[in-house]
């Protein structure tokens, strides 16, 4: 059985972000590394596999947390 890993979109639905951003936070580096990568000729295909980005949910701090007052 092939392992399955989440795209851009369903790591959004995942996450309840909207997909732009989920692509910003690839952008800004926000986002864990891809699982995978598949090199395709329009760009890469990045997938995460679900534990990877349940990792990610659980350490990422509440809404609207403010970070940048903790040492």
């Amino acid at each position: 059985m092939p392992t399955e890993y989440l795209g851009t979109a369903a790591v959004a639905e995942r996450a309840g972000l909207a997909v732009a951003t989920v692509r910003s936070y690839i952008l800004k580096g926000l986002l864990p590394d891809a699982d995978v990568v598949i090199t395709t000729p329009s760009g890469p295909l990045r997938g995460w596999s679900p534990e990877t980005i349940d990792a990610w949910l659980a350490s990422r701090p509440g809404r609207g947390a403010r970070t940048d007052l903790h040492k």
